[in-house]
């Protein structure tokens, strides 16, 4: 079960495992599979690779000497407290050794690996060496409130110095500490507001539980500023907060995120069903009628703290602000929480297909999402990013039932990433995301409070352009030839109108079994206002291993050539081909050379 505290994940992304050659990859494939982990055999470009990684907070395993790992990243080492876990791995599988991370759970992830692999986790830290305990890396469920002072503290325990446990802390009494009932440091664990300093840690277990309620467009601070103030009353530790519970009809509330950001602490959402079965001190008749529970606060926080869980603060009210907020402890740290979480659709343009060509931030979504949806060749395309991941692949033409089911998922909680090809709003899925939500009165209520992110990617006409010279360097527009949505004559006027214009044309879907003459009307069209030299490219299986590009003059077009996995680019009347290097060239003017002129002139 993975840790509901979001800072305490060993990972907060999909680790990394890399290995440099053939040798390596037996054992790092076997690291993968225990960390979940993406796996790159052989990158063309391993440090860059590294540093990608290290940038988006991913945790590297890498399998290769400790001093490529270290050069690679060394540009990138600011703050120790930030950066993530970076293992070297023996190609053996003896050795794990954390090199960097020890504050990010360096240390427990090197030692998982070992175990699984038999091997020894090569533990450098003082603290862990010595006492087996890491005093700034708490396990999850625990936060600690003074790290400032771990430095201090951890030296006087080196000197000899003996400690005293005040509170409950399993897993510091497993812990080789030298405890002492007279030692002159101490140790506490409590879920109170207690100041530590360098002779005093103070850990927090995080077990307090906030419900929340509010009005529909609430004011964020004001709902952050109650808690801090219900908080500060009752004595009780900001550190201590485990998680914000609240009704699903809330999840895509500012006010409600905003509180899950000011203390690092999750959202979970219940069904009012589920909230409505609660036995709370202080139910509303108001608030049954107005969204079918009689508690929200109270009910939301008593189910988060589970069956041994007890109500510490009842309903608070702001009635000005229209804010609810209540407090529940649970007995110990839940390893997982009860409610579900707001659900997430990333929809993401991987691009033409090659992966050097996605962007970072499409790689971070894919690595995010749990599930991936999507016509089964896009899936395969970013197959090297598709371990641990769950596919749900769909035939090509089934946009609509792929998106449905998208949207189905993400609203159980669920994180997805809906893969589209080229760019997700340009003839992709994104409008359709957005389409199916106004429209689709059968998706799941929880549908419309889900979180959606649309993460652009190169289109193919960029490709297509860049791969042939720089045929859109001036004005340009995108035209689909395919009539299943739009019907001919509109595209039609549309392409007479481009005609007109002048503009530099980008022909997707020109041409299928079904749609022969399409793509040859339009060039007509455009023969008519272009000269018989203007550039065509016609581009195929961009960013694929039967990648073609192909220039050629417009009178010179043999449609035959084009299928459904072409794009067509046709220049303007300015547009001109040169050779360059041995081959041929498309470009159009900006018009410098005429603005120059016109300079000069004056």
């Amino acid at each position: 079960m993975t840790s509901p505290y979001a800072q305490d994940r060993e990972a907060k992304a999909t680790p990394l495992v890399l290995a440099l050659h053939a040798g390596a990859s037996e054992v790092a494939e076997r690291a993968a599979d225990i960390v979940n982990g993406t796996l790159a055999l052989s990158p063309p470009r391993p440090a860059e690779s590294l540093r990608q990684a290290f940038r988006a907070g991913r945790p590297i395993i890498a399998v290769c000497a400790a001093g490529i790992v270290m050069r690679a990243l060394a540009p990138l080492l600011t703050d120790k407290h930030q950066e993530p876990p970076v293992l070297i791995l023996s190609e053996d599988g003896r050795f794990v050794i954390p090199l960097l991370g020890g504050h990010k759970g360096a240390n427990r992830l090197a030692q998982r690996i070992a175990k699984a692999l038999q091997g020894e986790a090569v533990i450098t830290t003082a603290s862990d060496l010595h006492f087996n305990v890491a005093l700034d890396d708490p396990p999850p469920g625990w936060r600690l409130a003074n790290p400032q002072d771990v430095k201090a503290f951890t030296a006087a325990l080196l000197n000899g110095a003996g400690v005293r446990l005040e509170g409950e802390a399993p897993w510091l009494v497993r812990a080789n500490l030298p405890w002492s009932e007279q030692g002159p440091l101490r140790i506490s664990a409590t879920a109170r507001a207690v100041e530590g300093n360098s002779r005093h840690l103070v850990y927090h277990p995080r077990t307090l539980m906030i419900g929340a309620g509010c009005a529909r467009g609430a004011n964020p601070e004001a709902l952050v500023a109650l808690a801090h103030a219900v908080l500060a009353e009752q004595g009780l530790a900001e550190g201590a907060v485990a998680a914000i519970g609240t009704l699903a009809l809330k999840a895509d509330e500012p006010a409600l995120h905003a509180l899950s950001a000011a203390f690092d602490a999750p959202l979970r959402l219940f069904d009012a069903h589920e909230l409505a079965q609660v036995a709370v001190p202080n139910p509303s008749q108001a608030v049954r009628d107005a969204v079918e529970t009689p508690s929200v606060a109270e009910a939301a926080a008593l189910l988060l703290a589970g069956n041994e869980g007890r109500l510490i603060v009842e309903k608070q009210i702001d009635a000005d602000q229209q804010l609810t907020l209540a407090i529940a402890a649970a007995k110990t740290p839940p390893a997982s929480l009860a409610g579900r979480e707001r659900g997430r659709l990333f929809v993401v343009g991987i691009g033409p297909g090659d992966p050097r060509q996605r962007t970072h931030a499409a790689e971070e979504a894919l690595l995010c999402a749990e599930h991936w949806v999507g016509y089964a060749l896009y899936l395969d395309l970013a197959r090297d990013l598709a371990r641990g991941k769950t596919l749900h692949p769909y035939p090509i033409g089934a946009e609509k039932a792929r998106v449905r089911h998208a949207l189905t998922l993400a609203a159980e909680g669920k994180t997805v990433a809906l893969l589209c090809s080229g760019d997700a709003a340009i003839y992709a899925m994104a409008s359709l995301v957005y389409e199916t939500l106004a429209e689709d009165a059968t998706l799941p209520a929880a549908a419309s409070g889900i979180e959606i992110e649309v993460i652009p990617g190169i289109t193919a006409l960029q490709m297509a352009s860049a791969r042939a010279g720089a045929l859109i360097g001036h004005d340009f527009c995108a035209i689909s030839l395919s009539d299943l949505l739009t019907p001919w004559p509109v595209i039609r006027r549309r392409i007479e109108a481009a005609a007109k214009a002048d503009f530099v044309v980008a022909f997707y879907n020109p041409r299928s079994r079904r749609r022969m003459r399409h793509l040859k009307e339009a060039l007509n069209i455009l023969r008519q206002w272009r000269p018989e030299e203007t550039p065509v490219i016609i581009a195929s299986n961009l960013g694929r291993a039967e990648e073609q590009v192909r220039i050629v003059p417009l009178k010179a077009v043999n449609c035959a050539d084009v299928d459904m996995l072409s794009i067509v680019l046709v220049g303007n009347s300015e547009s001109r081909m040169i050779p360059h290097a041995g081959a041929q060239r498309a470009f159009t003017p900006r018009g410098y050379a005429g603005k120059t002129d016109a300079v000069r002139r004056q």
